[in-house]
């Protein structure tokens, strides 16, 4: 069989024309027809290319030079943004990027979902689209005689030298990362060795409260004791009277999984506290917490729109983590239940549902593809459902769960447009009709994009 001939061949050099982006991000330009994914490049310009890899049907490559330079490309204020990975966008102006996020969502939904002649919003962005982030995990590594922290270079487990900042993330947390840093470097407590599962401190998480100010440090290490805790500890709530919390997490595994199952409060309180609108929320070491609450609010606030409460409804949260979306439906509804398969995370959702004094609420432990069925032998019949699965979307069961319970809504809650569009197509195919599609930027400088789909009964 003779291999068929692209039209360019591997470390070619090549003039390229961008025309489109991909979901990634990454330009795409066209040679005779066959495209090229070029990360860090616009629609608009014209650039050197030089070809890294040569598929079939499209090719990706690296960007040399760009000799035509398109008017949305702005200078990212990261110093390691190529280095990193975590952020994609930040050569982006920000009204591409939300108007990128947009098309995606359009895109996906037509290819995916076979969804077309829907409204599909504008992208809700941010006034101020860095420094969002209310939490951070760093790995701790030890380098040329001393402590040092930072993210991981892209595709790899060697952390970036020199990186005292992150521009998505909370001032803060950047201070209380080198704060702990420092202290541990000066009292001798040693980092964590990947390849010899040795040593003590393998990450500093931080979270803090946005809108309370109130900071949790939370050190990660292999061990349970380790000389010098109490006095860094001491020293680390002495120093700043932001931190209310001050938890170890004892990981002893040889894993990239960052978290253990053992934790303890060093000092102070077991949780802070944050508000999302008029609810308040405690957040401990492990619970699920948005990182963006003023987009997390908007993103609610357009669930809330969609659910059309009018204070008699009876509405089912399907994975409710900690009862971020019910608390905020127990407002208007009549009676919100919520499932989750964490055990911890339904804890903490009725922990808020006190804290707040919601008494309209019920929250159950179990997967919802099997709670569900059981409601409905028991008499259950809800008005309304919100779903927000993980990025593989909802299960099977579930959307089956959902059909035979006939709700008059649907409130679709996604992190990740393909499952969403695939889900969508299975509602529509058993009797429902999706209204509208609003994507929310939670992730600002990054690729990822949220939605809030309204569904409704044919």
């Amino acid at each position: 069989m003779v291999k068929q001939k692209t039209p360019v061949q591997k470390n070619e050099m090549i003039n390229l024309t961008f025309e489109d982006l991909t979901h990634d991000g990454d330009g795409v330009g066209k040679v005779n027809g066959y495209p090229i994914f070029v990360p860090y490049a616009l629609p608009g310009e014209k650039a050197k290319v030089k070809v890294i890899k040569v598929k079939k049907k499209f090719g990706f490559g690296k960007l040399l030079h760009i000799d035509e330079v398109s008017d949305e490309r702005v200078e990212p204020p990261c110093d390691v943004y190529i280095q990193c990975g975590g952020c994609q966008l930040q050569h982006m102006s920000y009204a591409m990027q939300l108007e990128m996020k947009r098309n995606q969502v359009i895109n996906t939904l037509r290819k995916i979902g076979h969804i077309e002649n829907i409204p599909v919003h504008p992208t809700i962005g941010m006034d101020d689209p860095w420094r969002y982030r209310n939490k951070v995990q760093i790995p701790v590594r030890y380098r040329h005689g001393e402590l040092i922290t930072g993210f991981y270079r892209k595709r790899s487990h060697d952390i970036i030298e020199g990186m005292d900042r992150c521009v998505i993330t909370a001032e803060i947390n950047d201070r209380m990362v080198e704060a702990v840093r420092r202290m541990a470097d000066r009292l001798g407590i040693t980092a964590y060795d990947e390849e010899k599962h040795a040593g003590v401190l393998r990450h500093i998480m931080v979270r803090t409260g946005q809108e309370t100010g109130e900071t949790m440090i939370v050190l990660v290490t292999r061990t349970e004791d380790f000389s010098y805790k109490q006095e860094l500890v001491k020293e680390l709530h002495e120093t700043y009277p932001q931190i209310k919390s001050i938890v170890q997490n004892i990981n002893k595994e040889k894993t990239n999984v960052i978290l253990g199952k053992k934790t303890k409060v060093l000092w102070g309180a077991e949780y802070i506290y944050d508000n999302i609108g008029d609810i308040q929320f405690a957040i401990s070491a492990k619970s699920f917490y948005q990182v963006n609450p003023p987009q997390t609010k908007k993103l609610y606030d357009k669930a809330l729109e969609y659910a059309d409460l009018t204070g008699g409804e009876t509405v089912i949260d399907a994975y409710c983590g900690i009862g971020t979306i019910s608390l905020f439906l127990a407002q208007k509804a009549k009676k919100v239940y919520g499932v989750e398969i964490v055990p911890e995370a339904i804890e903490d959702a009725k922990k808020n549902a006190q804290l707040n004094h919601i008494d309209n609420t019920e929250f159950y432990v179990g997967e919802a593809e099997k709670i569900m069925p059981w409601w409905t032998a028991q008499g259950l019949s809800p008005d309304v459902i919100v779903v927000d699965p993980p990025r593989k979307g909802c299960d099977e069961a579930l959307l089956e769960a959902m059909l035979t319970m006939k709700p008059d809504r649907i409130v679709y809650v996604s992190c990740n447009p393909s499952t969403l569009a695939r889900d969508l197509k299975i509602l529509e195919e058993g009797g429902y009709k999706t209204k509208q599609v609003q994507p929310v930027d939670m992730f600002p400088q990054t690729a990822h994009v949220e939605c809030v789909a309204e569904i409704v009964r044919k």
